[in-house]
């Protein structure tokens, strides 16, 4: 893209302006050591989204770097990608905790990649010149069917398959748009061959869940009530869903500085981890920087 590859060149117009007054100085007009980079120092600059769950991520991120002893520079609530991905593509950022699914489909809209290594291969391939990505974690932040745990032990339920084998009638409940999405109603009776009907539940969804209303529910898989309510997020081994990993988005020239102690985080950051760090917030209401600096120490990084 042609942001990034001015980004490489590392030149404004006021340090062209700056070259041409220097020619006359003693000083040599062709050293760039101070060439106008958006990110000048050595520092990693890391972004966050207006998320909470995104900016605990980009903290445990900065910690864990700041451990090793690298400087580090927070930019975080940015916003939704529209408002930040330009920093992120002109090295502004250099690195940002994203999720692979939905960061694909910003580049790609039209992409057919579902699965968590298709996806997290057809990201790279899409990622503008510049960027890179590190290691994905299992953690996950997307759509799901989820079910009660009481539910889930009645008909011995781990995967969305197994709903085949529901001796009752099952509801599918989740927002109107639903009834409408590949992976709603219509995409689960195709891709798995069960037939649900459908509620549109709006924002009570997981209230209707645990009433009884509907006994499967379209809840987001770091969700905490996943862990306060006491729910079971059904596997999706057909990719039903499009798989949306926590996967961090470097740029390409500090990927090698930052690699193992960045592949470490996302190696221990679980869906279950997610859930609870995210309980953390909204339930504990701590701080991301509390919930950071526990999280590394409870998984052996600080």
């Amino acid at each position: 893209m042609f942001i990034a590859r001015t980004r490489r060149l590392g030149v404004t117009l006021g340090a062209v302006t700056l070259l041409a007054l220097a020619a006359c100085s003693s000083s040599d007009p062709l050293d760039d050591s101070d060439s106008g980079d958006t990110n000048s120092g050595d520092a990693i600059v890391i972004g966050s989204q207006a998320y909470y769950s995104n900016e605990i991520i980009a903290e445990i991120y900065a910690q864990a770097l700041e451990n090793d002893g690298q400087d580090v520079e927070r930019q975080f609530n940015i916003g939704q990608r529209d408002a930040y991905m330009p920093d992120v593509e002109s090295g502004a950022i250099t690195l940002f905790p994203e999720y692979t699914g939905n960061l694909l489909q910003f580049f790609d809209e039209g992409t057919t990649a579902r699965s968590t290594d298709d996806v997290y291969a057809a990201l790279q391939d899409a990622l503008p010149d510049g960027l890179t990505l590190l290691d994905q974690a299992s953690a996950t932040d997307q759509d799901s069917y989820t079910v009660t745990q009481e539910f889930a032990d009645e008909y011995d339920l781990s995967s969305i398959a197994d709903l085949a084998d529901v001796s009752e009638p099952l509801t599918l409940g989740g927002p109107p748009e639903l009834a409408e999405r590949p992976y709603g109603p219509n995409g689960l009776s195709d891709t798995y061959g069960i037939d649900v009907s459908f509620s549109g539940t709006g924002d009570t969804t997981v209230e209707d869940l645990l009433a009884g209303t509907v006994n499967v529910a379209n809840v987001y898989t770091s969700d905490p009530r996943i862990q306060t309510d006491n729910l079971v997020v059904l596997e999706d081994p057909e990719s039903l869903f499009l798989a949306s990993h926590v996967v961090p988005v470097v740029d390409a020239d500090v990927a090698d500085d930052i690699a193992d102690t960045i592949n470490a985080v996302s190696a221990k950051l679980t869906p279950e981890g997610l859930v609870d760090i995210n309980v953390q917030s909204t339930q504990d209401e701590k701080s991301p920087e509390d919930i950071a600096s526990d999280w590394l120490e409870e998984n052996g990084l600080s």
